[in-house]
């Protein structure tokens, strides 16, 4: 197990090392990424399969020895149920993106830039998930950021200069009060091991610093998740990125944030979280309608609405049930926080995917120059290219929530965890909070099945301002059956059998949560 997770950690580090040497330009770079990724993704299914289920609270996999010994900050890396689906989740994203940039790279710059980008994010992707020290939990927060700044910049489409630029300075900014919260915690703790301050659980650590340091930290945190009102970076960053960095950045680091409220905060400074919960929770319900609603506003006719910024703005809403699953401090809403992070990886995942394949076919992804401005006309996906549009449908019911489906079990159990807060929260308030979700999973119905009806429906024959000279439109390809089928296969698995995920994090949520 240990060999296994410092390989899987070294080896896209390795890959990206490889990229400086000029003989792996061009196509071979490309190659290369895929060879890096796909053996680290079976690192990742053999580090899963190796995994004790007996305990899943435990560390497995634990390599710990001296890093800074001056600041008494080590090399702390493990891995436990909260952890492991997370990583394979990751690696499982990367391969895709790599395999499906061999066909569909995007202009802007070299291969070999594109693949040493891509492996790099990597490597900081899935230390995040797999540190156990907090600076250097701190130092792969950080180092996802640069190559996704140029991923968006360089091979991003319009307006990437000012989006990438947003998307740094303000993941930037709240990385440095970020900073601040976490030498607070390790220098007043007296240590920086992040499973020594979970064992702790808080102790000698006084009420006002615990607050302190979940003010500092959280707001890193939050700008990463998106919360509520730190989001605004997120949908431009979306919008102008390639299809492959939009995957990664909804599937990927914005689980960076969540997962940092639930291995940091949560057994750390269990009494500040007590107290800030209800503002947590307050917010993220806000963000839940605020996204549903700016989502209805896009799809309305006449707006030209773009369908990756629609699809970014409803990640501010499906984030909103994770962070609201963590501010009821219960088992069951932050299982379902954690159930919901890794449903919403998967189903944006591949929803971002299928947007950039219909902006590949059309040039645009307009809602109006695809369905027509007058909205009495649809793009007609389920006649011009019927896999495409019935892949594109089960997404969107999948995202909405269907019972069956990865989407459903995570807002179920953010729900039923604000119903029964944990003790000492006040319960009006969250029966409250969890009734304006409720409707915030109606809303996002209406505009999910509002895409469907104007991007999959309409007349073939009938062409659209997208659609003029031929109605003719490519269905899926082999490379992208190759790169969604994965995602498709497990979005059902994870729906149909949720007690796979549940069986490996409810043991260590419990833990961490002192064994409540």
């Amino acid at each position: 197990m240990t060999a296994l997770l410092l390989a899987l950690l070294a080896l896209p580090l390795l890959g990206a090392a490889a990229t400086l040497v000029p003989a792996l330009g061009g196509r071979r770079a490309l190659w290369l990424g895929v060879a890096v990724t796909g053996a680290d993704l079976a690192v990742a299914v053999a580090l899963a399969a190796g995994f004790d289920l007996r305990h899943p609270a435990r560390m497995q996999g634990v390599t710990d020895v001296a890093w800074i010994p001056a600041l008494n900050v080590r090399f702390h890396v493990g891995v436990d149920g909260i952890s492991l689906p997370l990583l394979v989740l990751t690696a499982l994203l990367t391969f895709l993106c790599a395999l499906y940039s061999l066909k569909r790279l995007p202009a802007g710059g070299s291969e070999r830039g594109w693949t040493g980008l891509l492996l790099l994010l990597a490597t900081g992707m899935l230390a995040t998930f797999a540190v156990l020290d907090l600076l250097l939990f701190f130092v792969a927060f950080e180092i996802v950021l640069v190559p996704m700044y140029f991923l968006i910049a360089r091979w991003g489409g319009e307006n990437r200069g000012p989006a990438a630029f947003r998307f740094i300075l303000y993941t930037l900014l709240g990385s440095a009060v970020m900073l601040l919260g976490l030498l607070l915690l390790g220098l007043k703790a007296g240590t920086f091991d992040m499973s020594a301050l979970a064992a702790r659980h808080g102790a000698g650590l006084s009420r006002e610093t615990q607050i302190l340091v979940v003010l500092a930290i959280g707001l890193g945190l939050a700008v990463k998740a998106p919360m509520w009102p730190f989001h605004s970076w997120l949908p431009d960053a979306h919008t102008a990125a390639p299809t492959a960095g939009s995957v990664l950045l909804a599937g990927v680091l914005l689980k960076m944030g969540t997962y940092g409220f639930v291995r940091v905060l949560l057994p750390s400074t269990p009494e500040g979280m007590h107290v800030l919960a209800p503002y947590l929770a307050a917010f993220a319900v806000v963000g839940i309608l605020y996204g549903s609603l700016a989502c209805l506003a896009l799809v309305r006719p006449g707006v030209k609405g773009d369908l990756k910024r629609l699809i970014a703005y409803s990640s501010v809403g499906h984030m909103g049930f994770v962070l609201l699953g963590i501010a009821t401090l219960t088992p069951v809403g932050v299982n379902g926080a954690l159930f919901a992070n890794i449903g919403h990886g998967l189903i944006t995942g591949l929803l971002f995917f299928l947007v950039g394949a219909v902006k590949d076919r059309y040039g645009t992804a307009d809602l109006d120059s695809l369905a027509g401005a007058g909205g009495d006309t649809g793009a007609a996906l389920y006649g011009r290219a019927p896999r495409l549009g019935g892949l594109l449908a089960f997404g969107a019911v999948a995202s909405l929530g269907l019972p069956g489906l990865a989407g459903f079990w995570g807002e179920l159990l953010a729900m039923l965890g604000a119903f029964q807060p944990a003790a000492g929260l006040s319960r009006p308030t969250y029966l409250v909070l969890m009734a304006l979700a409720g409707l915030g999973t109606l809303l996002t119905a209406a505009y999910l099945l509002s895409v469907v009806r104007r991007v999959c429906m309409g007349d073939p024959a009938r062409p659209t301002p997208a659609v003029t000279a031929t109605p003719a439109v490519a269905d899926v390809h082999g490379y992208e059956a190759a790169a969604w089928t994965p995602l498709v296969a497990l979005t059902v698995v994870a729906g149909f059998w949720p007690a796979l995920l549940l069986g490996l994090t409810t043991p260590a949520v419990k833990a961490l949560l002192g064994g409540s």
